[in-house]
């Protein structure tokens, strides 16, 4: 059987820029071939493939080389309980999360090209690039939408960044802000029977309530009934971690009559050493000029009664929140050694504290994967809450198979 390895060689499926429709629509016709999604891909998928080998116009199209061997850490299910969508995807952590639980991806998208290669790296699917240019009707349809949506004009860092250069913020910065009504108008046209929405604490609070506001309404609007709770990493990972996650179940199917509960946390019992590499390379220290100006910076705004400063980490606790910038300093969280300066995190410690497991490829600069691992989600946590979604919706679509009560249209 050939190998998804060869296959990409032979069709030259390399991320080069952030928006590569063609790769895009290959991939994903590899992964939806055999379940009804294909149709979606098909005709820019065979026209690219064409070029490089004629024969795979033939129907049925790619015939000398589906279906094939998926070398990669996370290959798709042949037979998937339920389809998903994958927005604004980032690195994976949703994916893997409802990949765990047996679902089918059936479309990705994901701007940034760094992302989009450790996305594929472990996963074959190349992502589809800037959501606004996506036409909703031709995204297959869907048991789930998930999207972890942009979070820094929400989140109190970005907010403070934006108002310090006077820009706007929330939705009023049109460049991110406003992504939340592309959730809104591919909701509208696939109808899927429930959705998955992740963002900082702060979306509830921004603009004294008033976003938040917006979003509930317009998620009633479309006839869904929502569910939000703001959930803490840490009973799955050592790292205090909070996040608004909102789940909706269509109204037009489920008449409001789901019996949805965020799931139980388990006790926090996780701790830093658990993640830690027994012997990281020396090149994670911090410099001694990089650790005094630290220091300098902490003392000096202990002296006007701030917090700010450096985090280093209780061996048995857990660690401060993540962030993006991780990959400027590394200050928020570092690792003490005796006798020597501090150390930030690897690469593969930051995976670890995100919920990754080993086997999850790291194929970009430390740099970029400092960004990536500080811009994703817990997974596991998101998995206990898709967890509890599938088998709410699953409980609700037999009732309706074996005509049940619920008195909505289906």
């Amino acid at each position: 059987m050939t190998k998804y390895s060869e296959v990409k060689s032979k069709f030259k499926i390399e991320i080069k820029k952030p928006d590569q429709k063609e790769l895009a629509s290959l991939t994903h016709y590899f992964q939806t071939y055999d379940n009804g999604s294909s149709h979606h891909f098909a005709e820019p998928a065979v026209e690219y493939g064409s070029k490089i080998d004629p024969s795979v116009a033939k129907e049925p199209y790619f015939q000398g080389y589906l279906p094939f061997d998926w070398d990669i850490p996370f290959p798709p299910h042949k037979e998937g309980k339920f389809k998903f969508i994958d927005l604004f995807a980032g690195i994976g952590g949703f994916r893997l999360a409802f990949h765990n639980l047996k679902g089918k991806c059936v479309f990705t998208s994901e701007w940034n090209q760094y992302a989009q290669q450790t996305y594929h790296a472990n996963f074959g699917e190349v992502p589809f690039g800037d959501i606004t240019r996506i036409n909703e009707e031709e995204i297959p349809d869907h048991d789930v939408l998930i999207a972890g949506f942009p979070c820094q004009p929400f989140s109190i860092a970005g907010v403070s960044k934006k108002n310090s250069l006077g820009r706007a913020h929330g939705f009023d910065d049109e460049t991110q802000g406003t992504l939340f009504f592309d959730i809104k108008r591919i909701l509208d046209a696939r109808r899927p029977k429930t959705f998955l929405l992740e963002n900082v604490k702060n979306l509830v609070s921004h603009d004294k309530g008033n976003t938040f506001k917006v979003i509930k309404k317009t998620l009633d609007d479309l006839r869904y009934n929502i569910h939000y709770a703001v959930l803490d990493g840490k009973h799955h990972v050592p790292q205090h971690r909070e996040r608004i996650v909102i789940v909706g179940f269509d109204k037009d199917r489920y008449n409001g009559e789901e019996q949805f509960n965020f799931p139980e946390m388990p006790d926090a019992t996780h701790a830093v050493e658990e993640i830690l590499e027994k012997n990281p390379d020396a090149k994670y220290t911090l410099s001694d000029k990089l650790w005094k100006y630290l220091q300098d910076y902490a003392a000096k705004h202990r002296a006007k009664g701030n917090g700010f400063g450096y985090g280093l980490v209780d061996f048995d606790g857990i660690s401060r929140t993540l962030s993006a910038r991780y990959y400027k300093d590394g200050s928020e969280i570092l690792i003490p050694q005796e006798g020597n300066n501090p150390r930030r995190l690897t690469p593969r410690e930051c995976a670890r504290l995100q919920g990754f497991p080993d086997e999850f490829v790291i194929p970009v600069s430390n740099t970029q994967a400092y960004k990536q691992f500080g811009n994703s989600v817990v997974s596991p946590l998101m998995q206990a809450v898709g967890e509890s979604i599938v088998n709410e919706m699953s409980r609700l679509d037999e009732l309706i198979r074996k005509g049940g009560k619920i008195s909505a249209k289906y």
